[in-house]
């Protein structure tokens, strides 16, 4: 009677699960699953696809054929669009850390009545769009923005100094963009920290230095790892950002993927691109998990 009774609670909780799995299966693992389809596909003539197997798209990642003899070559531009996408990706997140961890430790070590306050202005940002953030970066740096003026009107330099559309001005709108999602987790973190065991440390001693290398950035860790994740992942795949502070000078693979879906009409080689920028974020979320895993058996 009681086993008859755990099976029919077994296939109640299968039929009340069935909607949510109904939408994994369909919404999230079907457009994953038809780009996969897409990158093994061979490209229409005006885009689309023609449904001949084939692995040129994947070969097309990071090797080319060349026009005329039909010799193999690495493709330098896509890989110089990866590295930089990582190089930017990896930029943004460490001047993230350097500015958003002081920011956190800042607010919470705030009293308890003013910290709402400070992080509301953190969180304002998310309350505008994307686009019009990257908008007032690009006002700010241009040639006749604001810092060029300032610069031009003390005298400082004859001319304009040329910021925008520079690998430096895409970097500073992910920075802008992003830092939000740095401080959230490392403030999460601190917020719980036990600060007697700082005074502690102090008590015994320790310089600041010390104190904040051995007592307070371990004890913080999984919010330092989580916000440099939630930087790096979108900072890799970002479109708008470096569309509009890179000019088209200074593609990232967002950009590329677009623009294989686009203007190249090479829909496989769009597929295969996403699904490589799916790859190198994962193995990132891996390392997440890992390392938050590893501080989790470490505290017992």
């Amino acid at each position: 009677m009681a086993t008859q009774i755990e099976k029919n609670a077994t296939r109640t909780r299968w039929f009340l699960l069935s909607p949510a799995i109904a939408i994994l299966l369909f919404a999230a693992s079907g457009p994953l699953l038809i780009v996969i389809l897409y990158s093994f596909l061979t490209p229409g003539d005006y885009g689309g696809v023609i449904w001949d197997f084939s692995g040129q798209a994947w070969f097309n990642v990071v090797v080319e054929r060349d026009f005329f003899d039909d010799t193999l070559s690495l493709s330098d531009a896509h890989l110089s669009i990866f590295w930089r996408s990582v190089k930017l990706s990896l930029m943004t997140t460490v001047v993230a850390f350097l500015v958003g961890f002081p920011t956190a430790y800042f607010i919470a070590t705030r009293p308890k009545n003013t910290r709402d306050i400070w992080m509301l202005l953190i969180i304002i940002p998310f309350w505008t769009n994307l686009l019009i953030r990257t908008f007032a970066v690009m006002e700010i740096i241009r040639n006749e923005g604001v810092i060029n003026t300032v610069l031009m009107g003390l005298g400082i330099v004859d001319q304009p100094i040329q910021i925008l559309y520079t690998e430096f001005a895409i970097t500073l709108g992910m920075f802008y963009v992003y830092l939000p999602l740095m401080v959230l987790p490392i403030y999460a973190s601190l917020e719980r920290l036990d600060f007697s065991l700082v005074e502690a440390a102090y008590d015994l001693y320790a310089s600041r230095w010390r104190v904040l290398r051995k007592v307070i950035f371990p004890l913080t860790r999984p919010g330092i790892i989580a916000g440099s994740i939630l930087v790096f992942v979108p900072s890799l795949g970002a479109y708008v950002t470096p569309r509009v502070l890179g000019g088209g000078k200074q593609l990232m693979l967002g950009n590329l993927i677009e623009l294989q879906f686009g203007q190249g009409r090479n829909w496989p080689l769009g597929a295969a691109l996403s699904i490589t920028l799916l790859a190198i974020v994962m193995i990132a979320l891996l390392f997440y998990v890992r390392s938050a895993g590893k501080e989790e058996m470490s505290h017992g």
